[in-house]
């Protein structure tokens, strides 16, 4: 699926409405959604990272840095401090990066909206 640009450069738009930051945030948290009923934590949400078309889709990209959500014994040693842009980063991943969950992209879909927002 071919898509034409990515959120990090429609947000430096002044063409970016209301309607527009509502529409993509509201498709970024159904992705969002998805991912974490499947339990895995995505880890990497930023503006580059989401993929736009000339209808305004939105596709949630790079998910290398996606780890499973499950118990913590199993992800010892795939829980890291760096999992997301520093601009984008959760503050428990700062303070106790060993014991984040789901909550940590929710931060990173608000420091976006801030972002699309602020302009």
């Amino acid at each position: 699926e071919l898509r034409e640009t990515e959120m990090h450069r429609v947000i430096r738009t002044p063409d970016l409405s209301d309607y527009h930051c509502q529409y993509f945030i509201y498709q970024t948290l159904r992705a969002l959604t998805a991912k974490h009923s499947a339990n895995v934590l995505g880890r990497d949400l930023k503006p580059s990272n989401l993929l736009l078309t000339a209808n305004c889709d939105l596709k949630v990209c790079d998910c290398g840095l996606a780890r499973s959500a499950a118990s913590q014994e199993n992800n010892s040693g795939f829980m890291t401090e760096y999992v997301t842009t520093r601009w984008y980063r959760a503050p428990e991943i700062m303070l106790t990066f060993k014991e984040y969950t789901k909550p940590i992209d929710v931060w990173s879909v608000g420091c976006i909206l801030a972002e699309m927002l602020s302009g």
